[in-house]
């Protein structure tokens, strides 16, 4: 099975080897038909620490690395 890739801005890159993604997702609500806007933080594993605040990265799943990080951020597609 495929590992799932997201997209987003890092919010947080203050722990050792760890940064915080911020990812948000666009839908169209079922009643109003509007569109909304919901997002949610990964915690994302960083070895290297090559990520830093303000950076748009991608996030693929992988197996877990600590409590709450089972995500590993591995390409940068923009920045600030």
């Amino acid at each position: 099975m495929p590992k799932r890739v997201l997209q987003g801005v890092v919010v947080s890159d203050k722990n050792a080897k760890t940064v915080v993604v911020n990812v948000e997702r666009r839908f169209t609500h079922p009643v109003m038909k509007k569109t909304v806007r919901r997002s949610k933080k990964y915690h994302a594993h960083d070895e290297k620490g090559e990520f830093k605040t303000g950076d748009v990265v991608r996030i693929r799943e992988c197996k877990p690395v600590s409590k709450l990080k089972t995500w590993e951020a591995f390409e940068r597609v923009g920045g600030k």
